[in-house]
This record gives C-alpha cells, sequence and structure tokens, in this order.
C-alpha cells in the first residue's frame, strides 16, 4: 500500500516535473516514491541551499513550479538562505521536507516552522489521511501568492501505509487582476490622454510585465504613441521592437539612454517595482516627468509615481491601446539614435595593474555566446558585466539569483534548474571568485547536470569586491575583503569539466572554439578571468555615490 510519503510524491507529480535535493533520513520515503512511482526526474545536488536555487532557477527559466527537498533539522537549516531569496523574490516552490515526529521534537530538531516563518515562507504539515490535500494546498498557496512553501512529513509518519491515493482537485490560481472601478477606469483614462499629448513619452516594463504576459500589447501601446522603451534589469527584452529600446534602466542601464529617459515628459511603468537601483536612486526621471504606475501591488511603490492603477499589466495595456485608436505617434523615437544611446564602454585590453579589463573581456564574451543562451547569475560586484554587455532574447534568460536577498554564493546549483528547465538552451553562469567558493560544492552538480550545454564565467579579483569598493574606499581594513587568488580552472578538471585561466583577451580564443562544437560531446567549460578589482561598475560607481 501506498505510505503518506508516496501519497506526497504522487501527488506533486501531478503538476511538477523537477525535484531537486539532497537524501537524509527525513525525506528518505518521499524520494524513493518520486523515483520509482512517478515520471518527476529527481536530480541530486550536493548541498541543500542548493535544492531550493535549483528549483528557484527552474521556475524562473520555464514558468513552472519544482519541488525541493531536504532532510529535518541541519538539512532544513541549510536551505533558510534560499529561502529567503525565493520569498523576496516572489518565487514560488515547494520545499519538502522530513520533520520532527508527531510525538515531539528530539534532541537534533528546531522548531522549523518557526524558521521558515522567520524568513517568510509557510509551512504545510501533512498527516496520515490528508497528505495528498495538504500537498495540492501547498501548491495553491505558491501559485497563488508566489511564494515558496514547505511542506513537511513527521518522522513517524513518514513510511505510514496511507490508502490509496485519492483524487486531488487541481490547484486553483487566481484570474489575472482586471481593471476595475470607476477611479481605475479614469486613471487609465488620463493615463492615455497624457500618452496622447506627450511629446517624448516613454513605457518602462519589468518582470511582472512579462509574467502577465504582456509584450505584445506593450509594443502595440508603444508603435500608438511613438514612445522610447526600456525595462527594468528582470524584463529585459520584453518589448518586442527592440529598434527602440534603450536597454535596462538605473545603474545597469547606458549613461546615454538614461539621458534620454530624463528627458520624457510623459512615463507610464508597467510591472516593475521602482527598487532604488531601477530609479538611480531617485535619479531616474526628471522633476517634471509626469510618472504612472501600473501592477499588481496594492499600491505605488515610488514617491515619483503621479497616478496609480492596480491591474494586471497585459489588460491594461490592452485597455490603453484601445483608448488610443487612431493616435498620431509623437514621432520622438525616429528622430533619436537608439543604438548610440545604449552603447556601453569598451575597456581596454588590460586595466592599469595590468590584469584583464572586465569591460572589453565583457564585450569579447558577448560576441562569442550562443544566441540560444540562458545567463544565471550569483551576486556579487561582478553582476554589473553581464547585464550590460550581454544582451538576452527574453526576461526568463537573464536571472539574477540573490540579488533579493543580497546574498551571494547560489550561482552553481542555479546551473542545474535553468538546465532542467530549458534542457535545449546554453546556461551560462555568470558568478564571482567569492560566491564562487560560497557554493562550490555544487559545481559537480552543474557539471554533471548540463554537460556541452553549460558554461561559466568566473570574474576572479581576487577579493570582495563590492566590500573593497564600498567599505576599502572608505579605509575600512582591507583584509578581510581579500580572497587568495584561486584556481577555478582547477577546479573545474577535477569534477570533470575544461577549466581556461584568461588573463588576456586572446586566452578567449577557447570560447569562440567551443561554441562551434558538437553540445553533445564538448567538456562544460570554467572560463576563469583574472580581472582587475580596479575598475568598479557603474552601478557601484552609483552606490558609492550616494553612500558618500
Amino acid at each position: 500500500m501506498p505510505t503518506v510519503s508516496a501519497h506526497v510524491a504522487l501527488t506533486l507529480a501531478q503538476h511538477i516535473d523537477a525535484v531537486f535535493g539532497v537524501m537524509g533520513n527525513g525525506n528518505a520515503y518521499f524520494l524513493d516514491a518520486i523515483e520509482k512511482q512517478t515520471d518527476a526526474g529527481f536530480t541530486a545536488v550536493r548541498h541543500e541551499q542548493g535544492a531550493v536555487v535549483a528549483a528557484d532557477a527552474h521556475f524562473r527559466a520555464s514558468g513552472r513550479i519544482a519541488a525541493a527537498t531536504s532532510t529535518y533539522g541541519a538539512g532544513f537549516t541549510n536551505t533558510l538562505t534560499a529561502l529567503a531569496e525565493s520569498v523576496q523574490a516572489h518565487i514560488p516552490l515547494v520545499l519538502v521536507v522530513g520533520d520532527e515526529p508527531t510525538s515531539g521534537p528530539r534532541p537534533w530538531d528546531v522548531d522549523q516552522i518557526a524558521l521558515a516563518s522567520g524568513v517568510g515562507a509557510r509551512t504545510y504539515t501533512v498527516g496520515r489521511a490528508d497528505a495528498a490535500a495538504t500537498s495540492v494546498i501547498a501548491i495553491e498557496h505558491a501559485l497563488t501568492y508566489r511564494v515558496p512553501v514547505v511542506l513537511a512529513i513527521p518522522y513517524d509518519v513518514a513510511a505510514l501505509e496511507a490508502g490509496e491515493v485519492p483524487a486531488a482537485p487541481a490547484p486553483r490560481v487566481p484570474a489575472a487582476l482586471a481593471v476595475k472601478g470607476e477611479f481605475a477606469e479614469g486613471m487609465l483614462d488620463r493615463i492615455a490622454e497624457a500618452l496622447g499629448s506627450a511629446k517624448r513619452p516613454f513605457l518602462l516594463a519589468g518582470r511582472g510585465a512579462w509574467l502577465a504576459g504582456a509584450g505584445e500589447a506593450l509594443g502595440a501601446l508603444a508603435d500608438a504613441t511613438g514612445a522610447l522603451t526600456a525595462s527594468s534589469a528582470l524584463g529585459r527584452g520584453v518589448f518586442p521592437d527592440q529598434r527602440f529600446d534603450l536597454g535596462v534602466t538605473g545603474g545597469f542601464g547606458a549613461e546615454g539612454g538614461m539621458d534620454l529617459i530624463r528627458e520624457a515628459d510623459v512615463a507610464v511603468v508597467f510591472g516593475a517595482s521602482l527598487n532604488q537601483f531601477t530609479m538611480r536612486f531617485g535619479a531616474l526621471f526628471a522633476p517634471g516627468t509626469q510618472v504612472f504606475q501600473i501592477d499588481v501591488a496594492p499600491a505605488a511603490t515610488h514617491a515619483h509615481v503621479g497616478g496609480f492603477v492596480r491591474a494586471d499589466a497585459r489588460l491594461a495595456a490592452e485597455a490603453l491601446v484601445a483608448r488610443l485608436q487612431g493616435a498620431e505617434g509623437s514621432g520622438w523615437r525616429e528622430g533619436v539614435d537608439v543604438v548610440a544611446a545604449r552603447a556601453y564602454a569598451p575597456g581596454d585590453e588590460a586595466a592599469p595593474d595590468g590584469r584583464l579589463d572586465p569591460r572589453s573581456a565583457a564585450r569579447r564574451i558577448a560576441e562569442l555566446l550562443p544566441e540560444d543562451r540562458v545567463v544565471v547569475s550569483d551576486g556579487g560586484h561582478f553582476i554589473g558585466w553581464a547585464n550590460m554587455y550581454w544582451p538576452v532574447a527574453s526576461p526568463d534568460r537573464m536571472m539574477m539569483i540573490g540579488t533579493a536577498f543580497q546574498a551571494i554564493g547560489q550561482g552553481w546549483p542555479s546551473v542545474v534548474g535553468a538546465t532542467r528547465a530549458r534542457p535545449e538552451a546554453t546556461v551560462v553562469l555568470t558568478s564571482g571568485d567569492g560566491g564562487g567558493l560560497m557554493a562550490i560544492a555544487d559545481l559537480e552538480s552543474a557539471v554533471r547536470s548540463a554537460g556541452g550545454r553549460g558554461l561559466a564565467v568566473i570574474w576572479n579579483d581576487a577579493a570582495y569586491g563590492a566590500e573593497v569598493n564600498l567599505y576599502g574606499l572608505k579605509g575600512l581594513a582591507r583584509e578581510p575583503m581579500l580572497i587568495p587568488q584561486v584556481d577555478f580552472a582547477a577546479f573545474a578538471a577535477a569534477v570533470g569539466a575544461e577549466g581556461v585561466a584568461v588573463r588576456t583577451l586572446a586566452d578567449l580564443d577557447r570560447l569562440a572554439a567551443w561554441t562551434s562544437e558538437d553540445p553533445a560531446t564538448r567538456p562544460f567549460l570554467v572560463l576563469d578571468l583574472r580581472i582587475s578589482g580596479d575598475v568598479i561598475a557603474p552601478y557601484q560607481e552609483e552606490i558609492i555615490r550616494v553612500n558618500s
């Protein structure tokens, strides 16, 4: 007869196709059922944090919910940093864990419900009679509120026979938030009027617009108004016509593009939270710009917003297009050189200290990367280089995992989840030496999972670069900010990958050759870029200015 753990596994498998984790005492029966009784594929990682990171990356790359799993106690506490990141980034996933027995905690048990609650995740605990129903409720909660949930199996319940698995209803997900009410309709009228009369209209879209499927409607709105467009870092590529797109706003944006945005007289923001980085710490828009925001948040998320509509980005954009039928475009976008405006500094062959200039390295790598790339990013100073120099086709092809919680060390397992979600693509990791070392256990997982469809670029400046820039420049002791020079190429070779120490641009010729090889036979490639820490990313220079 099926066990309680099998009820959980069989029910989850109706709605997910990927499970990531580390086996232990608390989840052994669950994983046995996943392997023997379902089609949901299990991928082992080497650290429990990596299980949650992989499930997180899987959703960001595909829009499909996945599961992570760990044992109780130490296994569960190892997941907490990644769990906090997924909460703050609004990523739905299910973390299946063992838990203390129903008879009470043992010496090695901790209050897992309290710990999960502390980082913002709700826990559902299954019983012998309700495991299937509770599993569906957990998925429904994750999808409805766009957060991770914990699904706990008490240790003394896991192997109990529970009878045949009952039929469980599909999770219910709320419909898209429509424009409702006299105020909302009136505000859309006001936005349409402002756009119709604007001389320099501008549209900004974020990840919320992508999740809403608003790309086509936003493209039609840009055409109707003659607006220039741009995106937040998590919304890049959402506008279908890149001829008039300024790229990413904020600290990752090109200076020429940001200058044009400050010329806008009307700006409408769709599905972007307008955080301090997107807003350039309040300097994105000029004081005279009329700023409107459309979002599913309860209220406007920045003080510069003068008009707000709570609605789904796609539905609101379609409503605005209908209101602007027959409107004459402003003609602004045809009169500016968008290509020049979104260009970045090319960088030098080498920095003054003789090490590689990260700007020229990023530019050369962009020329060589496959077009089908999906980029996953760890956190750290280096995030500027990929975000500035490596364009991607759509928002689900550039994922920054760790930035919501300002965490590092989540890069390698991101490769695992993205590869499982997009097996046809080339998954490219961008990571620093600090974060790369912190998650080094899952280098093996990345190599094993991605094989020849995986590539890692390690920006190796022998330091925690962000800390050097923000605190070393203030005169704080630099020794704790430094890392002895590490050979990531040797790490790669140790787990069956190919590593290349890149000290000059000519060393990147190996990437050119690798790209042309058959993914079925080529190795996972690790590029160990020995870059200069003296070249500071523009977004960090912006933070330095604000802090000083």
